[in-house]
């Protein structure tokens, strides 16, 4: 083999690593309304954050500890607050939100956790943890 082959090749190479992604995580963020606010963290690879926000003053924050976690906030109406916090590996963490004055917080530490969550109507409080590996929860509020 030649030397010239062989630079060229170990350059493509180093090319082909660099445009591949440490960390790919991903996000996807879509607020309608006034004064909606979103934010988080994300440490660790393939974890993925999907926000849809629609009102007014509503807020979401979502943190990602590990790797391949899901969360999902859905957020429709007035002054509602929605976090998911992911420690761990293969979570999965859901809130949906329609109404007014709303607050949920899912948490999980551990591995392959299933959280989801609905509230509908006003002022609904909702805390789900959970610890450890394979739990699953779900609710389903309708407060006044």
């Amino acid at each position: 083999m030649s030397r010239k082959f062989f630079i060229t090749t170990a350059l493509a190479a180093l090319i082909g690593l660099a445009g591949t992604p440490v960390m790919a995580n991903g996000i996807n963020i879509q607020q309608f309304g006034y004064g909606n606010s979103t934010g988080g963290a994300q440490d660790g690879w393939d974890n993925i954050v999907g926000v849809y926000q629609s009102g007014t003053r509503n807020r979401a924050v979502a943190r990602q500890y590990g790797d391949r976690n899901v969360s999902a906030i859905g957020q429709r109406g007035l002054r509602n607050t929605g976090r998911t916090n992911q420690y761990g590996h293969f979570n999965s963490a859901g809130i949906g939100q329609f109404g007014y004055n709303h607050r949920s917080i899912l948490t999980q530490d551990g591995n392959h956790n299933i959280a989801a969550g609905v509230q509908i109507g006003n002022n609904c409080d909702a805390d789900v943890s959970q610890n450890g590996s394979g739990n699953v929860a779900a609710f389903v509020q309708v407060c006044r």
